[in-house]
């Protein structure tokens, strides 16, 4: 199969869509040890896998992501349904990201400081940096349900928390981001 007949977003096409029969053929491809298959599906996967993991681990995003695509690779043949790879590699991409943030927030704990505010000219303030002081769980969050349009639901079903929780730490996540960007 050749890049142009998997689907993969060529300047000026779209990315393929949950459930395109070339994706699912190219699962069940890699699933019996294809491994130009293999190659193929992660390097269609790899973008919204480092999208994901950059949003949330931040400077160790790309660790994050390589990580996820071990992943990715290890497990690939106990997907049952090929038609939900998106999905199922969108949660092992936030779990991994999850796992690579809070461990390296525990090893260089950042205090939330000063952060400039929006009219200063020596120093602007971008959504990353406001993203950064805040707690990995706050910023998965963030990431899932204001940039990628998650439900309550859909969130609470990667995350594997109540949804009560999601509401929770999304009221929180925004208060702390509103408190930092207002700074």
């Amino acid at each position: 199969m050749a890049e142009g007949q998997l689907g993969v977003a060529e300047e000026g096409t779209s990315a393929p869509a949950q459930g395109d029969p070339a994706v699912v053929a190219l699962v069940y491809a890699a699933q019996q040890g294809d491994a130009v298959a293999m190659s193929d599906l992660l390097d269609l996967l790899q973008p919204r896998v480092a999208r994901l993991c950059g949003a949330i681990a931040l400077s160790e995003g790309p660790d994050a992501a390589q990580e996820a695509l071990v992943a990715i690779f290890r497990s690939l043949r106990q997907l049952r349904e090929p038609a939900a790879l998106f999905g199922w590699a969108r949660a092992i991409a936030v779990r991994e990201a999850l796992r690579v943030a809070r461990r390296a927030n525990r090893a260089a704990a950042q205090e939330i400081a000063e952060v400039p505010a929006r009219g200063d000219p020596e120093l602007p303030v971008d959504i990353e940096d406001v993203l950064s002081r805040l707690r990995p769980e706050h910023r998965a969050i963030l990431v899932l349900r204001d940039l990628e349009g998650m439900d309550e639901h859909q969130a609470s079903a990667l995350l594997e928390i109540p949804p009560a929780t999601v509401r929770t730490r999304l009221f929180r996540a925004r208060r702390s981001f509103r408190a930092e960007w207002g700074r």
